[in-house]
């Protein structure tokens, strides 16, 4: 990944947990801010989407999108943008690590870059609310269940 932001949050669950809740890309809509549809396009032979359309409406983005997925068991998963209107790359990570006490760290990585000029401290502020919102609702939702 390119220049990116990065920031974590631990979440009171286990990492199957976690990565179940990730992987629910049709629950989106419930508890990821902005994101108004998440489709999966394609599943692949472990049962876990492998690209998965979004439209998103959080400022400062507004967009409808397709990622491609890469998923490492309960550990990490990664996405590379397959096609956007706005963006022009949206590349990102969840990265998952058991704290061994029954809650697990999850870091969010995540690089974007848009068709528009953007200032980089303009894109950097916009990957950081996307990746806060992302991590307040994942924990939310995990905690939840």
């Amino acid at each position: 990944m390119a220049e990116q932001t990065s920031s974590s949050i631990v979440v009171n669950a286990a990492p199957a947990a976690v990565m179940a809740v990730i992987a629910d890309f049709p629950a989106y809509p419930k508890w990821a801010k902005g994101v108004q549809v998440a489709e999966v396009q394609e599943v692949g032979v472990d049962g876990r989407a492998e690209e998965v359309f979004f439209a998103l409406d959080v400022a400062p983005i507004k967009d409808e999108y397709t990622l491609s997925y890469d998923w490492d068991g309960d550990r990490e998963v990664t996405w590379t943008l397959v096609q956007g209107k706005m963006l022009k790359a949206l590349d990102g990570v969840y990265s998952l690590r058991d704290r061994g006490d029954g809650t697990t760290e999850v870091t969010y990585r995540l690089a974007l870059d848009v068709h528009i000029p953007l200032i980089g401290m303009l894109k950097r502020k916009g990957e950081k609310i996307l990746i806060d919102t992302a991590l307040k609702g994942l924990k939310k939702r995990v905690e939840s269940l």
